[in-house]
């Protein structure tokens, strides 16, 4: 299922800046090697990535669900030059396509990667962090949710992807869907959270944009 009309789709690439050369690579590969390749960020929601990261140039980016690297990298393209990016992927088998891009990106110094469950790595994590993106199982969103805003510093970031969940929030929740149902209890959460601003993007899958006051 395409998230948005490929007319509308291929418009909107068109008219955004490139992906750089590794980018474009490292797309290929996790298409043509890696199951489930649409957990990918791709060209417009990653350029997106970058220009928040640009724009905050943070010191500290914390991302729960690395998959093949892709949003590091795009992340780490904004980083102060003293910057660094904590990634948290349970997958080990997914190491060595995400150290072979990030070495090509040159970004490799700039990104920690702990391999584990998220609701275990977060507690150990003692850093305040300027940027969060959240982009892993979507059962334990909530959870995520409140165990990473502590850590965010006030003006900072949360990114949550696939808030829209192919447009299946804003249908009655049928049989047993756990991903649905805790996608949507988060959106109402941050929605009435007087701890954060917040915007809802209907960008790919839709983000969730939470600024902590």
């Amino acid at each position: 299922m395409n998230f948005l009309p490929d007319d509308i789709e291929n418009y909107a690439n068109n008219h955004t800046e490139a992906e750089p050369q590794v980018l474009q690579s490292l797309y290929r590969e996790t298409w043509q090697k890696i199951i489930m390749p649409r957990m990918l960020s791709g060209h417009l929601q990653g350029r997106l990535l970058s220009i928040f990261s640009k724009m905050m140039q943070p010191k500290r980016i914390l991302e729960i669900g690395a998959y093949t690297g892709y949003s590091a990298i795009c992340f780490a393209e904004g980083l102060h030059p003293k910057g660094r990016i904590d990634t948290v992927e349970i997958n080990e088998e997914l190491n060595s396509i995400q150290d072979k891009y990030w070495e090509l990106s040159g970004l490799k110094d700039r990104i920690q990667r702990f391999n584990g469950k998220a609701l275990e790595v977060i507690p150990t994590l003692e850093d305040s962090y300027d940027m969060v993106f959240i982009d892993a199982d979507k059962e334990n969103y909530l959870e995520y949710y409140e165990l990473i805003l502590p850590k965010v510093r006030p003006g900072g970031l949360i990114l949550i992807d696939n808030v829209l969940w192919t447009g299946k929030v804003t249908e009655e929740i049928k049989g047993h869907d756990p991903e649905t149902k805790a996608l949507k209890a988060l959106n109402e959460l941050i929605q009435e959270d007087d701890r954060v601003s917040n915007i809802l993007l209907p960008v790919r899958d839709g983000i969730m944009m939470a600024m902590k006051k």
